[in-house]
């Protein structure tokens, strides 16, 4: 008995693009969803102190963006047009738009660059100062063994224990700890220190104690203890590439020399 064989039927596509497919869908669901998935542009930040207007963050970033500081007329206007809207501006080659476009979200997140977070900036300069302010921790184990003493696990009352010494140092007085502070312009000392000090992004302390910062002057007789930081080209750029310090015999010969100088800056 021969096999029958039952022909296949094409997939009608009346299934497809019948209007029973999509009935369920009206007109106001397509529209409150193109209104839900609809992107949104991010709040335009405000401007800071070290970076006041367009033509300063175009500076900083670098790249040579500067010269399209006259395609824009406002703070605005920087963080608003699209791509598409900057290039009809003239803003060329595509990379430098998708470079402007990222360091734009990196702002509105409050990714700075060196500076950018400080709150007393004249004409671009920023005076920064490292000072001594209480250690809390030292102050508030002091402060723990003046209360009733009690029995320990091992029997010995709280009063019988030593108390917490807070040693100084040559340069540190006791009790006390180093911080960083950025001052307005004219002063020497700050006159209220926030509590927990502010920690300024790629400003660090190194022995001494000495600033550390990218593009930081330090301030000639303060031992590397107080230093200014201005607006220049570039401060902010990303860099492309990796500096190696020479070959590999060179590198040890290279950094030792940069170290040299370090310590001859502080010193001057």
């Amino acid at each position: 008995m021969a096999a029958r064989t039952i022909p296949r039927r094409p997939f009608a596509s009346r299934f497809l693009t019948g209007p029973s497919s999509y009935s369920h869908f009206s007109p106001l669901s397509h529209q409150f969803l193109h209104q839900l998935h609809k992107s949104s542009h991010p709040p335009v930040p405000p401007p800071t102190p070290f970076v006041p207007d367009a033509e300063t963050f175009l500076s900083l970033i670098g790249r040579n963006m500067s010269r399209f500081a006259s395609k824009f007329t406002s703070w605005d206007e920087l963080f608003t047009l699209s791509s598409v809207e900057l290039k009809a501006r003239g803003i060329e080659p595509p990379r430098l738009r998708r470079y402007l476009l990222r360091w734009r979200q990196k702002f509105q997140r409050g990714e700075y660059g060196v500076g950018g977070d400080l709150e007393h900036v004249v004409d671009g300069v920023g005076q920064l100062r490292v000072v001594e302010i209480p250690n809390n921790q030292v102050v508030a184990r002091a402060e723990g063994q003046c209360e009733t003493p009690t029995t320990t696990a091992g029997g010995q009352r709280e009063h019988e224990i030593p108390p917490v010494t807070a040693t100084g140092t040559a340069t540190l007085s006791p009790g006390m700890k180093w911080a960083v502070v950025n001052l307005p312009p004219g002063e020497s000392q700050p006159k209220e220190i926030p509590q927990p000090p502010k920690k300024y992004m790629k400003v660090t302390l190194g022995r001494g104690p000495v600033l550390k910062a990218p593009y930081i002057k330090l301030v000639k007789g303060t031992n590397g203890m107080a230093g200014v930081i201005q607006v220049q080209e570039g401060m902010w750029e990303d860099k492309q590439g990796k500096k190696i310090d020479g070959g590999e015999r060179r590198q040890a010969e290279v950094r030792a020399k940069k170290r040299s100088e370090e310590r001859k800056k502080v010193s001057a």
